[in-house]
């Protein structure tokens, strides 16, 4: 890995990341600007809340789906280093895309897509801890936290440094952007999965 292919790695990857699908989507389907209904994220979660469960699916699949390819690609054309960065950069991008001043998502299927994308058996293992942890405990955030914490570990289990470092990225920006559902989680008012939303999204 050179600087200048981990730049390119790294730029490429955020502005593939970046685009806000959610938010396209919707406006497509002439359901005005995502951000003023819900929690206002762009993510698959709050594009739920609209009522268009194919939308949803959609925009979740989109939003995996970037980050898997900015990572693969990179992956293609220079190496694993350069395709752990990709995917990382494309994790922040959803998260904070320049083009809406850096407010997007919560970064839950990025990460997901990332994980796929770099080492399949390990996101299989993390989608399968994010449901079990799910199913125990019937929130969908604290899920996600569960499995972003376990998945440098797992990475490093799997003698993958790289993905550990991108993951560890990762966790940060994961548990920053759910320090609201973790303070309710504290409180006993986060809802939970099929349950009354406030002003959560893990999307």
């Amino acid at each position: 890995m050179t600087v200048l292919t981990l730049i390119i790695s790294l730029l490429c990857g955020y502005l593939l990341g970046s685009i806000p699908f959610g938010l396209v989507i919707t406006r497509a389907a002439g359901l005005g600007d995502i951000r003023a209904q819900g929690s206002g994220n762009i993510g698959a979660t709050n594009v739920l809340r609209t009522g268009r469960k194919d939308l949803a699916a959609a925009t979740l699949i989109l939003d995996s789906g970037k980050a898997a390819i900015a990572a693969l690609a990179a992956w293609a054309v220079f190496g694993r280093p350069e395709a752990a960065a990709a995917g990382a950069a494309a994790f922040i991008g959803h998260c904070y895309p320049v083009w809406l001043k850096f407010r997007g998502g919560k970064g839950v299927a990025t990460f997901f897509g990332v994980s796929l994308a770099l080492s399949f058996p390990l996101g299989l293992m993390l989608c399968g801890l994010w449901l079990s942890a799910a199913a125990l405990f019937g929130y969908s955030s604290l899920a996600a936290l569960i499995a972003a914490a376990a998945a440098p570990l797992l990475a490093l289990a799997a003698h993958r440094p790289e993905l550990a470092a991108a993951f560890a990225v990762m966790i940060i920006v994961i548990f920053w952007r759910h320090r609201s559902n973790i303070a309710r989680l504290f409180k006993g008012e986060e809802p939970k999965i099929g349950g009354k939303k406030k002003e959560t999204d893990a999307a």
